[in-house]
């Protein structure tokens, strides 16, 4: 590992280390929704193992968010459980066919849910810093 790889990885490590919850949630639809571009890229480029391989990484991503879903706080997880699920079928389709529409499509409802998750996280930090304030 050349010396700006190793300083960008140790920079990646200490933001993950230090981001709230919320803001791990945002990291992981931007790292689905990278790999899901080069995806793309790779379909249109013709390069189906390179396609396969980067929707896979946009797919454990997908189903880690899945995974981790809290059934107890209301509707909402179920709801988020039935866009991940759709998402995972349009990933699988667009393997099988090699059409980035499907990829393009299931990358514009995670960039929907990232967009949601940024606000809610924004508002979190914001209501922390108010807490923290108060108790300086």
């Amino acid at each position: 590992m050349n010396n700006l790889t190793a300083s960008h990885a140790a920079y990646r490590r200490g933001e993950v280390l230090a981001a709230t919850p919320g803001q791990l949630v945002v990291m992981l639809y931007d790292g689905a929704r990278r790999f899901l571009r080069q995806s793309v890229g790779a379909m249109n480029a013709g390069e189906a193992e390179r396609a396969h391989t980067t929707l896979r990484y946009a797919e454990r991503i997908v189903s880690h968010l899945d995974g981790t879903l809290d059934y107890d706080q209301g509707d909402l997880p179920q709801r988020l459980h039935m866009i991940y699920v759709f998402c995972l079928a349009q990933l699988g389709a667009a393997r099988i066919t090699q059409d980035p529409s499907k990829v393009e499509e299931v990358s514009g409802l995670l960039g929907e849910l990232r967009e949601a998750w940024s606000q809610v996280a924004a508002e979190i930090d914001r209501a922390a810093q108010a807490i923290d304030v108060e108790h300086v």
